[in-house]
This record gives C-alpha cells, structure tokens and sequence, in this order.
C-alpha cells in the first residue's frame, strides 16, 4: 500500500474510534444525560460557536445551530445548553416551533471556570442531537463580587426587528431587557449573598400563538440578550413577554410586516 494512502487510511480509522468516544463524553454529565433520555444522540448536524478562550466570564457569546427542517411535520422543538463547571448546569432553553422557521439560537452566559460547553438538541420525532465546546476563562462570572443591584427593575425591553419578513423565509430577531440576572450565590460589596432574582422565560407570540418559549437559568448573563428568527406566514402583531421569577412581568408589542 503507498505512503498516502496508507497515511489517509490511518487518519479514517483514527477518526472512527475517536468519534463514538468523544461522543459518548455526555454520558458522564447528569444534566445531559436527562435531557437526552433513552434516545441514541447524533453529533453531525448540531453545531456551537464559542470562543475559545473568555478573559471575562460573564458574558461569553454562544451560538447553536441545528441543520434540519423546521416544517409543521418536522422540526427542532427544543435546543438546552448546560456548563458542567457552573454551580447550576443548566443554562438556558430555547422552546422551538416551526414559526420560527430556522433552527439557531444566540445568548450570553455565565461561565464560572475554564470547562466544557453542551448543547442538546431534539426533534418533535424523536431525534437527539448532542455536540460540545471547551473554553478557556481567565475570571469566573458565577461567583465574583457583584455591586448591590437590587433597585434595578425588569424593564426596557428591546425588540430589533426586520423592516419587513420575506414571505417564505426565516429573519432575525434580537432582544434584550434591563435585568440583573441575581444568581442567588453572589456576595455583594459588604460580603452578604446577594437574594437570587432571575427573568425566567421569554415568551414570543404570533398572532395570538406562541412561536417561542426561552426558558433561563442562573447561568444567563445580566440583561439578557437572545438572538432568533421567525418566519411569519402573513403580516400579523407580536408579543414579546419577559417574566421575572417574582411574577413580575413587561411586555412589548409589534406589528410584523411580510411582503
């Protein structure tokens, strides 16, 4: 067998036993392992951008991508991320339905260590994808000292919409609300644990039914960010509702427009 070959035939077979390793990496996580239930998880197909290495753990940009189908047969109807070096796992849960329109998810989160990233995804049929990311961080975002935020309100909302939607197409949307995001594991500047205050869900509704349910956990960063997409079928008013966990709520309201 020539050099090459022989050399290209290794790397295959090197690649075929370091997949279903690499992949079966889940299984040691609790928080994962939950998600993911009884079924067999993929990897092709689900992708995260994240950098690398964070010199600030309290806003690490994350993005997850899923290349499949959001039709009203078949779609992505749950993304979850989870840090396994945070002091809670759980991160954040993207609720999907095909209005929608595309499968991809952006936010900021807390990263309390240098630690690994996942993400599960799952289909209204029954598939699951898993896929991960290890980062760097210089200064945790979970646990550092935080100012006495307190008097702060859930307020601002801020909705940054297309002029119009395409008829037939998916466009992004981004928000973000005034929100301290208090963990509940924090010392303020005299060394008390300041109270844990969270928004805990984004709701967006399309002509009176829900496109998206984002549900968020102590990892979210302060004023939260979420980057989506939708794709409404005709021109119709959205609503977007953030709800603090105290039951406190603000809303903001637009009218969408399809050409």
């Amino acid at each position: 067998m020539p050099r090459s070959v022989r050399s290209g035939f290794l790397v295959t077979v090197l690649m075929m036993c370091l997949a279903p390793l690499a992949l079966a990496d889940w299984q040691r996580f609790e928080a994962v392992r939950e998600a993911v239930g009884e079924a067999t998880p993929r990897a092709q197909g689900l992708t995260m951008e994240l950098p690398l290495v964070s010199e600030d753990g309290s806003a690490v940009p994350v993005t997850i991508k899923v290349d499949s189908p959001m039709r009203t047969d078949q779609y992505i109807e749950s993304i979850q991320i989870f840090a396994d070096g945070n002091p809670n796992a759980e991160v954040v849960d993207f609720l999907l339905t095909p209005r929608v329109g595309r499968a991809e998810v952006s936010t900021r989160i807390r990263v309390n260590e240098s630690q690994t990233i996942w993400a599960v995804a799952r289909s209204n049929t029954g598939e699951v994808w898993v896929t991960s990311r290890d980062i760097r961080v210089t200064v945790g975002g979970c646990l550092m000292t935080a100012e006495d935020n307190s008097s702060v309100l859930l307020s601002q909302p801020r909705v940054a919409l297309p002029r119009a939607f395409r008829a037939g197409n998916a466009d992004e949307v981004r928000t973000l609300v005034t929100h301290p995001m208090e963990t509940g594991l924090r010392e303020g500047p005299n060394g008390d644990v300041l109270p844990r205050r969270l928004v805990e869900s984004l709701t967006v509704s399309i002509g009176g039914e829900t496109a998206l349910t984002v549900r968020m956990h102590t990892a979210v960063s302060a004023n939260p960010y979420m980057r989506f997409f939708l794709a409404p079928q005709a021109s119709a008013e959205a609503i977007f509702v953030w709800q603090e966990d105290s039951g406190f709520s603000v809303s903001s309201t637009h009218s969408l427009t399809v050409n």
